[in-house]
């Protein structure tokens, strides 16, 4: 087996060969720039962990497909900067900024189909439930995304309607990562459903998470300016359960900070964390992450695998709660 350290080393050297010496370079500058600024690597790292469950190989017909996850996210990452038209990415300026928005929705277009050119070096006798699998994950992004920015025009949403959107937008991706590695290294089937219900359920921890950094997270180690969710009256978990446990009069006041713009960041960002703190719901988030994330270690229990090659998964699972970005 890998260590975690071997396989961060592995997607490292991966994402350095993502150099694409053709042209137009204004097509695949922005693409090579995502891929060398970083980021957690999140959904390729859990693929080898999940592989590496039950395969002591990574061959290129696992590092390839891993790698287009991590392609197809940074492609939806491109995309959603403009959408929530922010700033910078991982310290540095989104790739609309950098160039503009033309670019980046083209070389966005450009990542997505890398992805499924990637995703083509899968072993054969697998190809098509990969395939399926992508093909089936990238839609249920987009549906999330859609009712992500639906959910910003409405006055309210339910906790259920929130749980959906994410894990249409996020959960769904980490679910596939976990699924496609354990395809990948020749899981049976059993084994596949739960890893992926494991990796459902820590998106969805991973997901709140992100919420609560969002709005209570170190803005330099972070990597992008604190409260956009907030200014944007994103449907966050924080901003649901705040509305659920708002009286009259706090539901009026978060009312009137809600419709305060860019103009008055500063004070609404303020205001709202504030209202956050006596409601409750800050501790509220912490507590529920928590419990999402039990969920998924019990979901990867019911997969059948020797415990002693579960741990760097679930040492894993732990440093993507316990996080400051």
């Amino acid at each position: 087996m890998y260590t975690l350290e071997e396989i961060d080393r592995i997607l490292e050297n991966c994402a350095k060969l993502q150099h694409v010496d053709r042209e137009p370079r204004n097509l695949y500058e922005p693409l090579e720039y995502m891929m060398s600024i970083g980021g957690k690597r999140i959904r390729p790292k859990l693929c080898l962990l999940a592989c590496n469950l039950v395969s002591d190989d990574l061959p290129d017909s696992v590092l390839f497909p891993a790698m287009a996850l991590e392609i197809f996210h940074e492609f939806t990452l491109i995309h959603d900067d403009i959408m929530d038209r922010s700033d910078t990415r991982r310290g540095n300026p989104t790739v609309y900024r950098k160039w503009n928005e033309e670019i980046a929705i083209l070389s966005g277009d450009a990542m997505s189909i890398l992805a499924y050119k990637y995703l083509s070096h899968a072993p054969q006798e697998v190809l098509p439930q990969a395939l399926a699998l992508f093909s089936t994950t990238a839609m249920q992004v987009c549906e999330g995304q859609q009712y992500d920015m639906d959910f910003e025009q409405m006055p309210f949403i339910t906790m259920d309607d929130y749980l959906g959107m994410i894990g249409l937008k996020t959960a769904v991706l980490l679910a596939c990562s976990a699924k496609m590695g354990a395809l990948l290294g020749g899981a049976p089937e059993e084994a596949c459903r739960a890893l992926y219900e494991f990796g459902y359920q820590l998106g969805i921890a991973f997901q709140i998470t992100d919420d609560y950094l969002d709005t209570f997270g170190n803005e330099k180690v972070f990597g992008k300016r604190i409260g956009g969710d907030i200014v944007n009256n994103k449907k966050t978990w924080l901003l649901v359960e705040c509305i659920r446990r708002a009286d009259a009069a706090h539901k009026k006041d978060l009312d009137n900070l809600m419709q305060l713009g860019e103009d008055h960041r500063d004070q609404k960002i303020e205001a709202v964390r504030n209202l956050y703190i006596e409601l409750g719901v800050k501790e509220a988030a912490e507590a529920e992450i928590l419990t999402w994330h039990k969920k998924a270690i019990s979901a990867l229990a019911t997969a059948d695998i020797e415990p002693e090659r579960t741990g760097n998964l679930l040492q894993f699972a732990e440093q993507l709660i316990h996080r400051e970005k």
